[in-house]
C-alpha cells in the first residue's frame, strides 16, 4: 500500500504542479510528499522530475511513467469498487466541489451527518462559484445551479430552483424600482454580476407573458463570488440575481425587496454531475442519494 500511496502522490503533483499542492491534495505535508517521490525515485533508479528553485516539471521518463501509473491507479479504483459492491457499507474518499454559497448552506451541513452514518467514508469538499473541470482535477462529482452545461458528464437532477431579482431598500429608493424588465438593460440600474477568468458572457433571462427575454444586463463591478454580489446588494449598492433559498431570509426581513415579479428570472436546476465510471461507485451513489434526500428541506422557498 505504501507503494501505491507513492504512486498517488507522484500523480498528483504533476497534475497539480507542485510538491506542495499534490501533497496538500492527498493531506501531506511537503516533506512528506516529497519524501515519497525521493523513495519512489530511488526504487526506479530514474530521476521523475526536474527541480529548480522556481519549478518543478516532469522529465521524459516521468511523463512515461505517469501514463502508467494512471492506469495501474485506475485498475485499483476499479477493483475496489467492484468489491465494495459486496458490502453494505460504503468506504473511501470522495472529493466534491460546488458553488460557494450552496456548499455553505447546503452540502456542508449535510457533511458530517453523512460520515456520522457512514464513518468508513471521507469528504474533501472544495467550494468555488467558477467553473471546475473535475476530470482535469480528479474530482468524482461537481454540484451546480444554472442550466446543465454540455458535457459527457453524466447528470442527475436534485430540484428545481426558484430564483430572484432584488435589492435593499436604500437602493430602491435612490434609483428608482424598476418597473419593466428593459429599464435593466438601458445602464440606469447597477447589475451586480458574477464573472471570473474566462467567463462566458453574462446576461439575465426572464419569464415574460410571451416566453423568455434575454438581458444583457451591465454594472459597475462584480466579483467571481455569490456571496460578495448579496454583501454589496444589501450595502444598496446594486440589484442582484439569486436562488430565492439563499436570500429568501433577507426578503421576509426586509432587507431585500424583490422586484419585476411578474417577470422572475427563468428557475435554474440543481444538479450534480460526476464521471461515467463513477456510475457503479457505490460511495458515490449513497452519498448523491443521501444529499437528494436530505437537502430539500434546505433549499424549499
Amino acid at each position: 500500500m505504501a507503494y501505491v500511496e507513492s504512486l498517488r502522490v507522484f500523480a498528483r503533483i504533476i497534475e497539480l504542479g507542485s510538491i506542495t499542492s499534490g501533497g496538500r491534495d492527498l493531506r501531506m505535508t511537503p516533506a512528506v510528499a516529497s519524501k515519497r517521490i525521493k523513495e519512489l525515485e530511488k526504487h526506479l533508479g530514474v530521476r521523475l522530475f526536474n527541480r529548480t528553485t522556481r519549478s518543478l516539471t516532469p522529465t521524459g521518463v516521468g511523463k512515461v511513467f505517469y501514463k502508467e501509473a494512471k492506469k495501474v491507479l485506475t485498475s485499483i479504483d476499479n477493483a475496489e469498487n467492484a468489491i465494495s459492491k459486496f458490502s453494505d457499507t460504503p468506504r473511501g474518499v470522495i472529493r466534491i466541489t460546488a458553488p460557494l454559497g450552496f456548499g455553505r448552506r447546503v452540502i456542508a451541513p449535510l457533511v458530517p451527518r453523512f460520515i456520522d452514518k457512514f464513518p468508513n467514508t471521507e469528504i474533501r469538499m472544495r467550494l468555488s462559484d467558477r467553473k471546475v473541470d473535475i476530470l482535469a482535477e480528479e474530482l468524482d462529482m461537481a454540484f451546480f445551479i444554472g442550466s446543465p452545461p454540455d458535457s459527457n458528464l453524466k447528470l442527475r437532477k436534485i430540484a428545481d430552483c426558484k430564483r430572484t431579482l432584488c435589492a435593499a431598500p436604500k437602493y430602491l429608493e435612490k434609483m428608482g424600482t424598476p418597473t419593466t424588465a428593459n429599464e435593466l438593460i438601458n445602464g440606469i440600474h447597477n447589475c451586480l454580476l458574477l464573472r471570473y477568468p474566462r467567463s462566458p458572457e453574462y446576461f439575465w433571462t426572464v419569464k415574460t407573458r410571451n416566453g423568455s427575454q434575454k438581458l444583457n444586463v451591465s454594472g459597475k463591478f462584480d466579483a467571481d463570488d455569490n456571496d460578495v454580489l448579496t454583501e454589496w446588494a444589501l450595502s444598496g449598492y446594486g440589484i442582484i440575481n439569486r436562488p430565492h433559498f439563499e436570500v429568501k431570509d433577507y426578503l421576509q426581513n426586509g432587507k431585500l425587496i424583490e422586484i419585476l415579479p411578474s417577470t422572475p428570472p427563468i428557475a435554474s436546476i440543481i444538479g450534480c454531475l460526476y464521471p461515467h465510471k463513477k456510475l457503479q461507485d457505490p460511495k458515490m451513489i449513497y452519498f448523491m442519494d443521501y444529499i437528494i434526500k436530505n437537502c430539500s428541506a434546505l433549499i424549499k422557498s
